[in-house]
Parts: structure tokens; C-alpha cells; sequence
């Protein structure tokens, strides 16, 4: 078992992203193994949803980007978002996206839609994990999505990526907007997630939380990796903990 979690699922080297004549990301080189949780860390503005965006395939159209971005091995620079996703890579954006008037259920069976069109007889057997994971949707599977609470949102957005059986989970600020109590509770379901065997990238602003959560860990500001180790040690970084940690411990 401790084998495969040295399997790299994803590897990104010299990734450059840019807008134009804007370069938003230089030379990220960064990977996600088997089983793990990896987190990206930085300041707003610094090229995490640009990351995440370029590694999606969801860069929007005035986007460029070169360098080696590697899925389970294969090349995904020229793949389409679509097929990304069919592959196992699947984003949770900022925003969630869910569809509002739409029940809670039917907003989760659409995160398996691709496999329903694919013909998968059993495109929603993880409907029953989801639920575990998630009592709270369950309960309310029934409701119209846009009456959900923020921290119920984000669930819904977790559960319905997963719906797709994805090999990699991306996430993009899942604790924002969110009250501590539910940023805690968002966390401990993301530990929970890599219990299930899927790899993920979490991107995140909170950092304490992200490390505490994470295997290994990049620290980003204005578009560099400037900083990368596991979790654990990034965690005690003179700087990180300055920079990072430091407004958050005199809080508690």
C-alpha cells in the first residue's frame, strides 16, 4: 500500500501561464502523489486559480500557457476540459456553480453526467459515499440548492465533483467565505476524501488549516513557488510562520 502512494498522479514542470503579454505564473513545478493531499499557499493574487485554471484546462481564451503538465503519466497540455475530466482530473472552482433552482440530488447527479453518457450502468454508485460524507445533503437532498447555507454550497460542490469518480480532486479556496467553525468541518471532510484513496490539490488562503491537512506543501507568491517541502516542515518555515501563521496565532 505505502507503494502506491509514491505514484505521482499528477507532475507539473516549468509551467509557465500567461494574459497577453502578462506572465500571472513563472515556472511552477510542483506533484501530486497517489493518496495525498498537496497544498498551494499564498496571498491573494499570487496565481493559484491561474494554476488551477491552467491545470484544469479552464484557462479562459486570452490564456497561454507552456511547460509539462503530466496526468497518470500522460501529457495533457493539448487535452480538452472534457476529456480531462473523463480522465479523472476534476475541479471544484471558487465559485461552486451549482444550479440553484435545482435540487440538492439532481445537482449531484449531474456531477455524473459524463458517465451516464458514457454508458456507465452504474454512473451514480457514488451517490451512496457522497451521502456518507455529507449526512447533511442527505437530509436535504430534496431542497433547492440555492437555499442551502454557504458551508451546505460547499459540500455540494464536493460531493457532486465526486460523483464523477475523479483520481484527482482540485480545489480552489474551499473554506472561503465560510465561518470558522465550518472551515473546520470543511477540512476534516477533505481528510476524510483522501481516506477514500483520491489524490488532491488544495489551494488555499487560510494556510494553517491547509498544513495541517496537507502532505506536502508550495508556498506561491506573485506567480513563483518560492517555497516547497511537506507540510509538517513548511509549517514551523521561520517565514511561513511570519508571514502565513503569524495574524492567525494571535487570534487564538
Amino acid at each position: 500500500m505505502e507503494m502506491s502512494k509514491s505514484v505521482p498522479i499528477l507532475e507539473v514542470d516549468n509551467l509557465h501561464v500567461g494574459y497577453g503579454k502578462v506572465e500571472a505564473l513563472h515556472g511552477a513545478t510542483l506533484r501530486v502523489d497517489a493518496g495525498r493531499i498537496a497544498t498551494v499557499i499564498g496571498p491573494n493574487g499570487a496565481g493559484k486559480s491561474t494554476l488551477l485554471n491552467a491545470l484544469a484546462g479552464a484557462l479562459p481564451g486570452t490564456g497561454s500557457q507552456h511547460g509539462s503538465v503530466r496526468f497518470l503519466g500522460q501529457d495533457m497540455q493539448r487535452v480538452a476540459i472534457e476529456e480531462r475530466v473523463a480522465r479523472g482530473m476534476c475541479l471544484v472552482p471558487e465559485k461552486r456553480e451549482l444550479f440553484a433552482t435545482m435540487s440538492v440530488e439532481d445537482n449531484l447527479l449531474l456531477g455524473s453526467y459524463r458517465r451516464y453518457r458514457a454508458n456507465e450502468k452504474n454512473y451514480a454508485d457514488q451517490l451512496p459515499l457522497v451521502f456518507d460524507l455529507f449526512p447533511r445533503l442527505l437530509e436535504r437532498r430534496r431542497q433547492e440548492a440555492g437555499t442551502l447555507s454557504g458551508g451546505e454550497r460547499q459540500m455540494l460542490a464536493l460531493g457532486r465533483a465526486l460523483m464523477a469518480k475523479p483520481q484527482l480532486l482540485m480545489l480552489d479556496e474551499p473554506s472561503l467565505g465560510l465561518a470558522p467553525l465550518i472551515v473546520k468541518e470543511i477540512f476534516q471532510i477533505i481528510v476524510r476524501l483522501k481516506q477514500t484513496g483520491v489524490a488532491i490539490l488544495l489551494v488555499e488562503q487560510n494556510a494553517r488549516a491547509a498544513l495541517q491537512v496537507a502532505d506536502q506543501a508550495y508556498v506561491l507568491e506573485t506567480g513563483e513557488i518560492v517555497l516547497e517541502g511537506p507540510a509538517a516542515q513548511l509549517a514551523t518555515d521561520p517565514k511561513v510562520v511570519e508571514t502565513y501563521l503569524g495574524l492567525a496565532k494571535k487570534r487564538d
